[in-house]
């Protein structure tokens, strides 16, 4: 015991939680408060366009999806690499998963301009809707292999406990990108394109600014097939998480918009609130993913558990917070994103489910953190397609069969919700995922070099 306690003490306190999680913090704030500046510039032009945004905007969540599977498997084998003493490895982690970022993006970007229309006017139901959101989405997705370069740099960054670069790599862009928006949606007279041009320049700077980072590190940038192979393979549980996240969502989006303009104008707002007070309570996770992985490296999985156990505690606090900030701007806060009464009104519906959701969320997603450093991701896997199945895809069908509006469809993620946090509390108790060593053992696998 006498060995572990300064290890626990440097690795679980909380100033040193908060010295990974504020800067993280304001990174991922700043990719959401630049859409919800986008939805409230937008939300002038009508409510077709704010429609629009909603629908192309769900579809490249798919891709930021797909970047948020690259960064949390790269942080939690980089961390680990790291915690055995052994930064470069943890940055050769990051090169690879560059590389297929990369691809990734080119691929994503070549598939909207073939595709991209016809998935958005399926989602729309077709009509005018649809069409202004394939050609936002067309533009929008330009910006994809930027977007997830900086999704693979975040992760490599965050593995070896850097988390003070990607704040200038990603606020500087988003920033940039907050003041052309609206310029070049109205003074430009670019209308509903223009905040797609605006998205494509801070994603592609940021990008540019990551894949800088790699090279100053002066390490091998080569490309190893095999290695990027196996990145794919331990991604996999990831990828078919997200999957089931992306599933529910955009079936909450079609839904949503067989309701009425206005209906998924207020889905698009409640949503875009949502992702943002996820992405900020992640802050906590992103620590967590650091801070466990690097701790179960090298060896010490005392200091992983009670970490795992302050961060819950933290995750709920930040939570109950949140929901007491939403709960005071339920008449407001929807006036900010469009000037339309229906709007508003269908706004409300939501909101209360929106609010008390929130304390409970909080707690996921820092478990969430927890058992992504840990490597424990077929666990996460499993539980979120049963959340999504068993909760979230019902609840959104029976809202369209019954016609329930965006009460049902909030009522179904409060659902989703609950079932993560409870199968997330079980794994904690149980003490399986606190596995140790440099590399997590998975017989799926041979572990890269």
């Amino acid at each position: 015991m006498s060995q572990s306690t300064p290890t626990l003490d440097r690795v679980a306190s909380p100033r040193r939680i908060a010295a990974l999680a504020l800067p993280a913090l304001v990174v991922l704030a700043a990719e959401p408060l630049y859409v919800l500046v986008d939805t409230a510039v937008v939300g002038h032009l009508g409510q077709v366009p704010l429609a629009a945004v909603a629908v192309g905007g769900t579809v490249m969540t798919l891709t930021a999806w797909v970047g948020t599977v690259v960064a949390y498997g790269t942080t939690g084998r980089a961390a680990r690499r790291f915690g055995s003493g052994d930064r470069a490895a943890a940055v050769a982690e990051g090169v690879q998963a560059s590389w297929l970022a990369l691809a990734l993006g080119v691929l994503v970007a070549i598939g909207m301009q073939v595709g991209g229309p016809a998935l958005t006017g399926a989602l729309a139901g077709g009509g005018e809707v649809g069409r202004a959101a394939g050609e936002w989405l067309r533009i929008a997705s330009l910006g994809a292999p930027g977007l997830l370069l900086a999704a693979a740099g975040n992760g490599w960054l965050r593995g070896v406990q850097d988390t003070r670069r990607p704040l200038w790599f990603v606020v500087g862009p988003n920033l940039l990108s907050a003041v052309l928006c609206p310029v070049l949606v109205y003074p430009v007279g670019m209308g509903l394109n223009g905040s797609a041009v605006a998205n494509v320049i801070a994603q592609t700077l940021s990008g540019v600014l990551f894949a800088g980072a790699l090279v100053a590190e002066r390490v091998a940038l080569r490309p190893h097939l095999r290695v990027i192979g196996q990145q794919l393979v331990l991604s996999r549980d990831l990828l078919i998480r997200g999957v089931a996240f992306q599933a529910s969502f955009l079936s909450a989006t079609a839904v949503a918009a067989r309701f009425g303009a206005a209906a998924v104008g207020a889905h698009q707002i409640a949503v875009q609130l949502w992702f943002f007070a996820a992405l900020v309570l992640d802050a906590l996770a992103i620590a967590a993913q650091a801070l466990v992985g690097a701790a179960l490296g090298a060896g010490d999985d005392q200091a992983a558990r009670a970490l795992a156990k302050r961060i819950g505690r933290f995750g709920a606090v930040c939570g109950a917070a949140f929901a007491v900030l939403a709960a005071a701007g339920a008449g407001v806060v929807p006036t900010w994103f469009s000037a339309e009464p229906a709007v508003h009104e269908q706004a409300l519906v939501a909101w209360p489910w929106f609010v008390v959701m929130l304390p409970l969320a909080g707690v996921v997603f820092a478990l969430d953190g927890v058992l992504i450093g840990a490597g424990d991701i077929r666990y996460l896997r499993n539980l979120t397609v049963v959340g999504a199945l068993g909760g979230f895809l019902p609840a959104i069908w029976l809202s369209h069969a019954f016609t329930l509006g965006l009460g049902g469809i909030w009522a179904g993620l409060l659902l989703f919700t609950v079932i993560r946090l409870i199968g997330l509390l079980l794994r904690l108790r149980s003490g399986a995922w606190a596995v140790t060593g440099a590399v997590r053992t998975d017989p799926r696998v041979t572990p890269a070099a």
